[in-house]
């Protein structure tokens, strides 16, 4: 079950993230987690990170302007 008020990940679980697509590093906000290069967002499903490229939303540009 995703929750709006998902926990912070772990700083080093999240340090060593990086989108499955751009290979550049992700910003955790909420309940996702955002690429400003591959303009991807990727859900947090019960603390477990989904970084399925094809699963992916796309940011809108409100969202890109804040990375």
């Amino acid at each position: 079950m995703t929750d709006a008020t998902t926990q912070p990940l772990d700083p080093e679980f999240l340090s060593m993230l990086v989108c499955p697509e751009s290979h550049k590093p992700l910003v955790q906000r909420g309940d996702r987690l955002l690429c400003k290069e591959s303009g991807k967002a990727y859900r947090i499903v019960d603390g477990i990170p989904n970084l399925i490229v094809d699963e992916a939303e796309r940011i809108t540009d409100a969202e890109l302007a804040t990375l």
